[in-house]
């Protein structure tokens, strides 16, 4: 019998791994219609894309003939640099992703998937991780079927306005990338692209089990998804 395709939402498309993922929602086969909600409109189109333009990444309207998106996705964040402070980075990275996410729930989500950041806990000393934690620990609540948060360590990929602080660090660890083992492997960077990538998959992974409705995935083993899909396509080859 043939499934019938289903729709999503997303969240952040014009950062650096949101740009990639829309890019992967709107070829892939299981998705009709992508929304994406974003503060302005993005500067391409796509017969499958609905693009919903709000400043504070609200939506007003929705009609009932609409499709109900079952699948949300969540790339947004900020640095204390850019925000301003740090209480400008917590209304980004918890708060405005708290409300997106209840938003995605109100209309329709069960099964959502959220870029967070390597070290995320609720009671991190630090600023940004605690914002990070305290994020995971909310959505975690809000009863969606199933909830998903990567952690990656260092991104790579070509931003539209490159973070120096990035470019610092991706160069520092690719001297130190030989020493990267066992628990310092989550912090080895990782292409924007195949954070992504694994996103799309395990977000479209068999039902999990109630004990795993909810589950963090790390750096390290965003890089071993990436090998197992290397080797899953040579061997279809």
């Amino acid at each position: 019998m043939r499934q019938e395709k289903a729709s999503a939402i997303i969240a952040g498309a014009s950062g650096l791994v949101g740009d990639e993922l829309l890019h992967q929602l709107l070829a892939c086969e299981h998705f009709n219609i992508v929304y994406s909600l974003s503060r302005r409109e993005l500067p391409f189109h796509s017969k499958n894309l609905t693009q919903i333009v709000h400043p504070e990444l609200r939506v007003t309207t929705w009609n009932e003939t609409d499709h109900t998106p079952t699948y949300g996705y969540i790339c947004l964040g900020t640095t204390t640099k850019q925000a301003g402070s740090s209480k400008d980075l917590e209304a980004i990275d918890y708060q405005l992703v708290k409300d997106v996410a209840n938003t995605m729930h109100l209309l329709g989500v069960k099964n959502i998937t959220v870029v967070s950041s390597l070290g995320a806990h609720p009671w991190s000393p630090s600023h940004y991780l605690r914002c990070k934690g305290k994020m995971e620990q909310a959505l975690s609540k809000m009863g969606f079927a199933r909830c998903t948060f990567v952690r990656p360590g260092p991104l790579t990929g070509e931003r539209s306005k490159p973070r120096k602080d990035e470019i610092i660090v991706q160069r520092l660890f690719e001297m130190i990338h030989p020493l990267l083992m066992g628990p310092l492997g989550n912090l080895e960077p990782i292409p924007a692209e195949d954070v992504a990538r694994n996103m799309l998959t395990l977000s479209l992974e068999p039902e999990y089990t109630d004990s795993k409705k909810t589950q963090v995935i790390s750096g390290k083993a965003l890089k071993r998804k990436k090998s197992s899909h290397k080797n899953d396509k040579n061997k279809s080859a």
